[in-house]
């Protein structure tokens, strides 16, 4: 299934205290290789940026055993 998926500027993050430059230079680490052949992102993208983001930012808060 090839679907094509439309590029957008950065959306607003929905998590409370995560910013718009966290989440792009986040997506910048994750979609290095999709960027450096000047695509851009889709809604998805962003998305899926910002949850990894946040699930980064937990892992780091957990308590090591």
């Amino acid at each position: 299934m090839n679907r094509k998926t439309e590029s957008i500027q950065q959306p607003t993050p929905v998590t409370p205290g995560v910013t718009k430059v966290m989440v792009r230079q986040h997506a910048m680490k994750l979609y290095r290789d999709k960027l450096a052949h000047d695509a851009s992102l889709s809604l998805e993208d962003w998305v899926l940026a910002e949850k990894d983001l946040v699930d980064s930012m937990q892992a780091e808060d957990l308590p090591q055993r």
